[in-house]
């Protein structure tokens, strides 16, 4: 197996994995907070990641990843700004009514592409902008019912998908910028994701659902679930850095749309949830949209891979067409060189 198709299985594998944790932690956290009544959600992502760090602890002992320490400011930056925009992002929904905050989801796919494009200087074709504009279409026609506006609301939303945005973007830059694997960033970017969280999450969470974390009854029911959905969280924190490492966060964010309507659909299948033909439309419209986005993505892959390819062939030619040229200038003057000390002799012998 080539190393081109090593890197797509694994892509796959990151893919696939990020779906299958994400949408099983969502239905582990609905029934948690929906039927339990455990609604402390910044606390419960502050355990999830204290968790993970015990886990990839636990498997940097037993060898299972190499410990790759490297700029210390950048790793705190990076965790530091991970926790503040998943707590903004909580405070949003705390702030926003349901569609607003779903609105709020869809302008990160815009927003990525517009900070990526003017700092980093990436381009992304009219197709790829095309098959976006109908993945967000699609999604917003399914999410987003009611539109309530309020200043303080807007202003946190703002800062979320900015946030957010950059903190999507540092995690693809930093494990290229630096060479550490997705499994590196997390183990080092853990703690400090954490400890923000963990420092900030009861006081967020009293400032949303008037109700103190410390002083909820923690049944063997609640204890169990909170247990299994931090288990989960493991491969949730693992995959998603996985996922942005080997694609883009562009590509982490269509995959996050992919666990909307799957969810939605679960949500109908499952749990019973309300559906109506709006529903049905928007995740038909926003499928339609990811298929076209992951097209025109294979399709542009495939037209880079081949250029790239042409052009190592030419830089081989161009490499071998010198050798050649000083091959037979050498024989030259080797051969001018000879006629010269040929004639003096053949002049000596003249005289």
């Amino acid at each position: 197996m080539g190393e081109g198709e090593r890197f797509q299985l694994g892509t796959v594998g990151a893919l696939t994995l990020s779906v299958v944790s994400s949408v099983s932690i969502v239905i582990c956290n609905k029934a948690l907070m929906s039927s339990l009544h455990f609604i402390f959600a910044t606390t419960l992502t502050s355990w999830h990641l204290l968790v993970t760090f015990c886990s990839l602890h636990v498997a940097l002992k037993m060898r299972f990843f190499e410990h790759k320490p490297f700029e210390q400011k950048a790793v705190m930056g990076f965790g530091i700004l991970n926790g503040i925009s998943i707590g903004l992002l909580n405070l949003s929904l705390g702030f926003n009514s349901v569609g607003f905050y779903q609105m709020t989801k869809l302008a990160i796919i815009p927003c990525t592409v517009l900070l990526e494009t003017i700092f980093l200087g990436k381009r992304f074709s009219k197709r790829i902008q095309f098959s976006l504009s109908i993945l967000l279409l699609g999604v917003g026609i399914a999410t987003v019912t009611d539109l309530q506006l309020n200043a303080l609301g807007s202003f946190l939303s703002l800062l979320a998908v900015i946030t957010t945005c950059v903190a999507q973007i540092m995690t693809n830059t930093i494990q290229k910028k630096f060479k550490v694997s997705s499994t590196q960033l997390l183990y080092q970017s853990c703690p400090y994701q954490a400890a923000t969280l963990l420092i900030s999450g009861p006081y967020l969470d009293k400032l949303l659902t008037n109700q103190n974390v410390f002083a909820f009854k923690y049944t063997t029911q609640v204890t169990v679930f909170i247990v299994l959905s931090c288990l989960i969280a493991i491969s949730v924190n693992f995959s998603t850095f996985l996922v942005i490492g080997k694609t883009s966060p562009v590509t982490y964010q269509v995959l996050g749309h992919l666990k909307t309507c799957l969810i939605l659909a679960f949500g109908y299948i499952l749990l019973q949830d309300p559906f109506s033909w709006r529903n049905i439309l928007g995740i038909l419209i926003a499928m339609f949209g990811m298929i076209l986005y992951s097209y025109y993505c294979t399709l542009e892959n495939q037209q880079k891979t081949v250029e790239a390819a042409s052009q190592a062939s030419q830089a081989r030619e161009g490499e071998s067409d010198p050798l050649i040229n000083v091959e037979n200038g050498s024989a030259v003057v080797s051969d001018t060189v000879g006629q010269r000390q040929m004639s003096p002799v053949w002049s000596k012998n003249k005289d």
